[in-house]
């Protein structure tokens, strides 16, 4: 079994410009480990079904440590690389949050999916102000000897999406803007979910040096157009838990009309 620090590695390894990762989200160990025998390269969480699988909302509802312990059980359970949803990172002090994925990293984590919006607020952190968050958690990263892969999410199309508003030109000129900043402040990927404009992606590919992540919603580009457009990582979210969440309730109901 790879010590913590060689699935660091291997996490990072994954993310190639062209060829991604493909991410399919777990909620707890039970579901990370169905995944992993599914033929996963890693284990990635995704913060909404974890919360929606203990009974709270999206967006930091779920405390702390009950998140720090589902990662932890999380890697206990498989024995490939295990990413955070990490939302906020709990709190918008950078040194604080920073300590926070400390430790997560402790728990078992090697990577992060690390957000700019304004989590229970609106709108999104100024650049310079997500960047001092990131370049605190890297800090606090790499002092624990485990080169974290810390996955900076901005939230620039997923705002956009929900409104039910297009991206623009402008859009992708912000999230270009905000992906150099967080690279210089020590992200090692750019998450960019809401955006399914093949065109405007393999932009952001082509414009930007970190690896590209993107969300697979329904009517996002296959793995194969992603792929030409120079996307290195697929995630799937809250796919796997709403798919399973609505086959438990159906057959719930079959069994229970059944009398």
């Amino acid at each position: 079994m790879p010590t913590q620090g060689e699935k660091a590695n291997i996490f990072r390894s994954l993310h190639v410009k062209g060829s991604p990762v493909v991410l399919f989200n777990v909620w707890d160990a039970g579901s990370a480990k169905i995944v992993s025998k599914a033929g996963a390269r890693a284990i990635a969480t995704g913060s909404a079904p974890v919360a929606m699988a203990n009974d709270f909302g999206d967006g930091q509802d779920l405390p702390l440590e009950l998140a720090l312990g589902n990662i932890g059980r999380i890697a206990n359970a498989v024995d490939l690389p295990v990413t955070m949803d990490i939302e906020g990172a709990y709190s918008e002090n950078p040194e604080m949050g920073a300590a926070n994925m400390a430790k997560a990293i402790e728990a078992g984590a090697v990577g992060f999916n690390f957000e700019d919006q304004i989590v229970g607020g609106s709108g999104l952190h100024a650049a310079d102000v997500q960047s001092n968050r990131i370049r605190a958690a890297r800090k606090a990263c790499d002092s624990t000897g485990i080169g974290a892969f810390i996955n900076a999410r901005t939230d620039v199309f997923l705002k956009a999406l929900k409104q039910k508003l297009d991206p623009t030109a402008e859009m992708l000129d912000e999230a270009v803007m905000r992906a150099e900043a967080y690279m210089n402040a020590g992200a090692d990927g750019f998450f960019a979910p809401g955006l399914h404009d093949i065109e405007m992606i393999a932009e952001l590919c082509g414009k930007t040096e970190l690896p590209v992540n993107m969300l697979a919603l329904p009517d996002a580009p296959s793995h194969s157009e992603l792929a030409r457009a120079g996307v290195a990582r697929i995630s799937y979210g809250s796919v796997g838990y709403l798919r399973m969440s609505d086959w438990l309730q159906k057959h719930a109901e079959a069994v229970l009309a059944d009398r």
